[in-house]
């Protein structure tokens, strides 16, 4: 009883959210697969053929598969997953992480997220932009939420014994996800090896030591 008000609570804050997107013209526009129309988020499903399938998404309750270098699973339930969301401002994703393990330092660059957690304890934080890059961290229990304003770098780490949950609500149908270490070290072509010693100050061959990990 206590998770289901948690998470009814939970799903109020996220539909209050001023969402980043625009305002929606319609009731819905349910994103149209296939469509090759290009507009600022995507073209609409004619109303009249549209199912109470194409606002649903489910799998939500099934854990993440954690076993990966960094121990962490998202699973997102954006417009990607859910046509219904295109318009609409906002989405969704669960976070499951082993212990110690970390959802690595990313941003969100159209999106503030908020997130609570559901089982076991998190330490969690975010980076202020320059020149300050300070880091505001906290650690979470079962319960606790916490706002992690838009496109600044921030993670999440297990500091438990026992796996964590923590589902997240993201004020964009389409947040968008930046992976620090995998945009720097990772990026198609390479940055070149000279620009990320210098921007790092180490030496080439740890820079490129760390390149060929991504």
């Amino acid at each position: 009883m206590a998770k289901s008000v948690l998470l009814i609570c939970f799903l109020g804050l996220a539909f209050a959210f001023a969402a980043a997107d625009h305002s929606p013209l319609q009731d819905f526009c349910v994103a149209q697969a296939g469509s090759s129309v290009l507009v600022n988020g995507l073209p609409c499903k004619d109303p009249k053929i549209v199912q109470a399938n194409d606002f649903s998404f489910s799998g939500l309750h099934l854990p993440g598969n954690t076993s990966n270098p960094v121990g962490s699973k998202v699973t997102p339930v954006t417009v990607t997953q859910l046509p219904g969301l295109n318009t609409l401002g906002i989405s969704m994703a669960r976070i499951d992480i082993a212990p110690w393990g970390i959802n690595p330092l990313h941003t969100h660059p159209r999106a503030t997220e908020i997130l609570l957690v559901l089982e076991g304890t998190l330490e969690v934080g975010f980076i202020t932009s320059n020149p300050d890059n300070r880091l505001i961290s906290k650690i979470l229990q079962k319960g606790d939420v916490f706002v992690f304003p838009q496109g600044l770098i921030h993670y999440q780490r297990n500091t438990g014994f026992g796996s964590a949950v923590a589902l997240a609500a993201l004020g964009s149908q389409n947040p968008g996800v930046i992976t620090i270490a995998n945009a720097v070290f990772g990026p198609t072509p390479d940055i070149s090896v000279d620009i990320l010693a210098k921007a790092f100050q180490v030496d080439k061959t740890v820079v490129s030591q760390i390149q060929s990990k991504f």
